[in-house]
């Protein structure tokens, strides 16, 4: 499933077993062919030399007592031949020794390098520990419900070994409705990191206090560019805070959206997809369509915005429907055979059961995704479901007005 930067862990984790096994076995075939070998052939000592083979092999696929064990077999091979060879001549017994001190030497030098690896996979470890919590601090999982709202994210970093990409989204409740942000920083992996941090905090301050969305989006273009600027200091000091040519193309694609109490939704699009609508029908099965609600602008960090921004105006949104907010890397998912991902197809599949639960959404998609990729992303992906759980209820004087639904959303 799509989750806080995990991956499928099942097929990496089979095919790191398959190799150890593999690792395993050569060695131990390679010194029972050698063996072979010199009990067919006894008077052709010259084969033992090659069981400096597999100790090699052994120390660098397996553990540090498999080297050293298999080491120690073969010295004792070299040393003692199986079958009697007669009076043991001069040249023979150098043959030998020459053999064990060879052997010796490759499971010293393999015990070494298993011990630096060892700490090396420790400092990984320790690196991933602090991107997890890098990313926890930074692309916080909305919360499940959210101002009768049921909500749930998930994304992938397409860089190996990665936990955070360069998607970003976030979801607030604030006095002027559900404000919710998706976007795409270029490129992906660690370097992203700073800019998706700039996006977020800003974001998450404005969102309360700005009372149009417009003043939003202009909060997180002045945002960007402030980070850019710091990061041309940073980079490039003797340029005098002048960016080069990879600070200056960067921008980012943004999404924002408001779901007002009553029901009606609101966005600004700077260069990124249009979500999904997803209508609940009582047979189960959900319809799903492109939620197209205006212009498009260019990316944030391009162009400078408009003076007038086209606010889009998208249809209500009712009681048990969702929007499925996405960054380009899922739609442009490719197979081996150079297929797109069928987005659409794939949410009707997993929203086919009533009510549509936005965490099933994003298992759904995010198996289906890996699948269709075999595991291997090209850019990060992302996912967001907003279901609306508002129901209009009467009240003792007549009039109607919205309340939260009790249902979870997972």
């Amino acid at each position: 499933m799509i989750g806080n930067g995990t991956a499928a862990g099942t097929r990496p984790k089979a095919a790191a077993r398959r190799r150890r096994l593999f690792v395993f076995v050569l060695p131990a075939l390679w010194v029972l062919g050698v063996l072979a070998w010199d009990v067919l052939s006894p008077s052709g000592a010259q084969s033992v030399q090659f069981l400096a083979v597999a100790p090699a092999i052994a120390c660098a696929g397996t553990g540090r007592r498999q080297c050293l064990g298999l080491g120690g077999a073969c010295v004792l091979f070299a040393l003692v031949p199986l079958v009697p060879l007669g009076p043991v001549g001069g040249g023979e017994l150098i043959s030998r020794l020459g053999a064990c001190c060879a052997i010796l030497a490759i499971v010293g030098a393999g015990y070494l390098a298993m011990a630096r690896r060892r700490r090396l996979t420790q400092e990984l470890a320790r690196a991933r520990e602090v991107a997890a919590t890098a990313q926890e601090a930074l692309l916080r999982s909305p919360p499940p419900r959210l101002d009768g709202l049921a909500l749930a994210a998930g994304h992938l970093s397409s860089s190996e070994g990665a936990l955070i990409g360069g998607d970003l989204y976030a979801a607030l409740a604030t006095p002027y409705g559900v404000r919710v942000v998706m976007g795409d920083v270029r490129g992906h992996g660690l370097t992203a990191l700073g800019t998706v941090a700039a996006m977020l905090g800003s974001f998450r301050e404005a969102a309360h206090y700005e009372p149009e969305l417009g003043g939003v989006l202009r909060r997180l273009e002045r945002a960007l560019q402030r980070h850019l600027r710091e990061r041309a200091r940073t980079e490039t000091p003797a340029a005098g805070g002048e960016a080069d040519q990879s600070v200056a193309e960067e921008f980012v694609t943004v999404l924002l959206l408001e779901v007002r109490p009553d029901g009606e939704v609101a966005a600004l699009n700077c260069g990124h997809p249009w979500p999904y609508r997803l209508h609940a029908r009582p047979d189960g099965a959900a319809r799903v369509t492109v939620e197209t609600m205006g212009e498009t602008m260019p990316p944030l960090g391009m162009f400078p915005l408009p003076a007038e921004l086209p606010v889009g105006r998208g249809a209500p949104l009712p009681t048990g429907d969702a929007l499925v907010l996405h960054t380009d890397g899922v739609e442009d998912a490719r197979d081996a055979a150079g297929e797109f991902f069928p987005l659409g197809p794939a949410l009707a599949r997993a929203a086919r059961r009533a009510p549509i639960v936005p965490a099933d959404v994003i298992t759904g998609v995010g198996t289906a995704l890996l699948r269709h990729t075999g595991g291997r992303l090209s850019d990060d992906a992302a996912l967001l479901v907003v279901r609306n759980d508002r129901q209009r209820v009467t009240a003792g004087s007549g009039v109607a007005h919205l309340a939260g639904s009790g249902r979870c959303g997972g």
